[in-house]
């Protein structure tokens, strides 16, 4: 029998009976064959015993089958049982006979559970020596039952993905594996540092698999968030970390060994998926070691967001009106204000609570909050410098000091640093969603004071010029021997 063939077609067939409202709703995305392939090859299979597999989510159980047909191939001495979890009851035929085809075709015996995973894996105690999952992608509102049953037991998550992984590591045995596919955001940013400090302290990261496409591995579903498969052991931190690169779940992946350390940080996940960002990386880690709080500098989001002030927003300039800079206005790296477009570039503050959205006199850089991996630059700043008060749209980033405009020399500095080759590739290192957001800006590492004064000399024009002037001020010197 063509297990993974057959299984398939059900998984084909039960994305055409699906609502598609609510399948969205859910975050319910099927995992296509070849990335269930990918994932059921990523774990360690003992030879012989016996092996418990949970598959949270289930769907139509491609990832049970994979797994399956792998033991099937290379351990087929090896008994294995598989619990299936899965809350749609319109999955639960295809699941069943999924489950049933394994059973048929394997060394192994099946159970569907009809539950939602949350409250199954927070009142079972079994345990297990893998799951492997492909989990919802959906939002927790933060006042919902279930945000507050996790919160009940230590688990603080924004999202359902981030909550199946956490509860995944908990319901595994010591020297168990954990192999997920997720959207990559978790491994940066605000959000997610609690839930990054709780899975680093349990597991170690032992593989991770990175696609270049954006919307290829879930096409026939409609996702685009940047996936990623990531392999976890509990109770272990490895020395090194493998990393797959593909352009996606149909083509050939590239292979490297990294260093456990350059991988997980306190504060990120970088997945160096090439050698160009594996040395991106150790540039950073070598040369740049101060935050902006080293140099008493803050960063912010702008104060105004357009569809709470709409009154406030003018596109001609009035009197008590000051300028509004929104994300259209940083081009090629410089700021450009006013440039005539459709939008409002004005703002006028009519209460004590708008005249509070702005900013005194004085230079800022800006950043723009958000930017697509495909993008020809994902961090992009530009200074912005007024003797009289302005406003900053919250889809940009400012670099103040303790609320007033910074010190020019030091503006010019960071603008700089902040738009070099350097910079960007390292930021695409780490971030793994669409926004720069401050939380990250914080974290980053930025040059010394001295060495922002040296880089605000250099005369600059062009990338080239830019990047030569960051490796000469930034950039330390070789000892002799």
């Amino acid at each position: 029998m063509d297990l993974l063939g057959t299984t398939e077609q059900y998984r084909k067939r039960a994305l055409g009976i699906l609502d598609a409202e609510n399948q969205a709703s859910r975050g319910q995305y099927f995992t296509p064959l070849l990335a269930a392939q990918i994932i059921a090859n990523l774990p360690r299979l003992p030879e012989e015993g016996t092996f418990r597999i949970l598959d949270p989510g289930a769907g139509s159980g491609i990832l049970s089958a994979a797994i399956a047909e792998r033991i099937r191939r290379e351990a087929p001495q090896l008994r294995f049982s598989i619990v299936a979890v899965e809350n749609d009851e319109v999955l639960f035929p295809t699941l069943q006979e999924t489950l049933n085809d394994i059973e048929r075709c394997t060394n192994a015996s099946t159970e569907l559970v009809p539950a939602e995973f949350l409250s199954w894996a927070l009142n079972h105690d079994e345990s297990f020596d893998l799951v492997i999952q492909n989990p919802p992608y959906a939002k927790l509102s933060s006042s919902s039952e279930d945000q507050k049953m996790l919160r009940r037991n230590g688990i603080a998550v924004p999202n359902s993905y981030a909550a199946f992984m956490a509860l995944g590591l908990r319901l595994l045995l010591k020297g168990g594996q954990q192999v997920s596919i997720t959207p990559r955001s978790w491994m940066n940013g605000a959000y997610y540092s609690i839930f990054r400090r709780q899975f680093a302290a349990i597991a170690g990261i032992d593989s991770i698999h990175t696609f270049e496409s954006r919307s290829k591995v879930f096409r026939d579903t409609g996702v685009l968030q940047e996936a990623i498969i990531v392999s976890a052991t509990k109770g272990e931190s490895p020395k090194n970390v493998k990393v797959f690169t593909s352009r996606d779940h149909t083509s050939t992946p590239t292979q490297r060994t990294v260093a456990y350390e350059d991988v997980v940080t306190p504060d990120f996940v970088h997945v160096p998926a090439t050698q160009e960002d594996a040395k991106a990386v150790a540039w950073m880690t070598k040369n740049v070691h101060c935050a902006l709080k080293d140099l008493s500098l803050t960063v912010s989001t702008g104060r105004v967001v357009d569809f709470r002030s709409r009154g406030n927003l003018k596109i001609e300039p009035e009197i008590g009106a000051v300028p509004l800079l929104h994300a259209t206005h940083l081009r090629g790296g410089r700021v450009h204000h006013p440039i005539c477009p459709k939008k409002p570039e004005w703002f006028v503050p009519d209460s004590k609570k708008t005249q509070k959205m702005l900013v005194e006199g004085g230079t800022y850089v800006l950043i723009k909050r958000f930017s697509a991996k495909e993008e020809r630059r994902r961090v992009v700043a530009g200074i912005w410098e007024s003797e009289n008060c302005a406003a900053f749209d919250n889809k940009l980033n400012f670099i103040h000091e303790s609320g007033t405009g910074l010190d020019p020399e030091i503006a010019k500095g960071l603008w700089i640093y902040l738009n070099s080759t350097q910079v960007d590739h390292y930021f695409r290192v780490f971030s793994g969603h669409t926004q720069v957001n401050a939380t990250d800006l914080r974290h980053m590492r930025f040059p010394t004071e001295q060495q922002l004064r040296t880089l605000a000399q250099s005369d600059v024009s062009e990338q080239e010029s830019i990047d030569a002037a960051v490796e000469s001020a930034v950039a330390l010197q070789e000892v002799p021997a």
